[in-house]
């Protein structure tokens, strides 16, 4: 099992190098409305505790949305002043009685990747994908940490990796 004791991600005294000037956008769930919520609040606090001035939020219906949203804000703004730095995607996909939960899941993390390898900026995976509401808890501050501050330090390593 993943468990953030296994990774060095937390230890924050490297890979970040000059992110104050970085624009981060945010694009969260309207579903699970109090986990994403909490993923969002986890997450501004890590960013802003770094010094990052400018962090966007955008309210999206659902994971499935993320990658349009994504795609379709940089073509707007990819060459503006407001550039964006780096995408954070942020969800909570609750495991039903239906199949609905893995074509979901995999959309989402389908187009993430895409996004990767498409987009000249990093996209941040910050959808929890869970069997139950518990689950989700433990990942928004209990025994796995906060999945919320974890996708923000990872998007300020990638920017300074991608300055570098």
């Amino acid at each position: 099992m993943a468990d953030v004791t296994n990774s060095k991600l937390l230890h924050i005294d490297t890979g970040i190098l000059n992110i104050q000037d970085a624009c981060i956008v945010l694009v969260k769930t309207e579903w699970n409305a109090s986990i994403v919520d909490e993923l969002e609040r986890g997450c501004i606090n890590e960013l802003k505790k770094h010094g990052v001035a400018t962090i966007i939020s955008i309210m999206v219906p659902g994971a499935f949305e993320i990658p349009f949203t994504i795609r379709n804000h940089w073509e707007k703004n990819g060459t503006t002043t407001k550039k964006p730095s780096a995408y954070i995607s942020l969800g909570c996909i609750v495991r039903g009685d239906t199949p609905h939960f893995d074509y979901v899941c995999r959309a989402v993390t389908d187009g993430v990747v895409q996004l990767n390898l498409t987009l000249p900026v990093p996209t941040i995976f910050g959808v929890l994908t869970v069997d139950n509401d518990q689950q989700a808890k433990e990942r928004i501050g209990g025994k796995h940490g906060h999945k919320g501050e974890e996708a923000a330090i990872t998007a300020l390593k990638m920017i300074s990796l991608t300055k570098s």
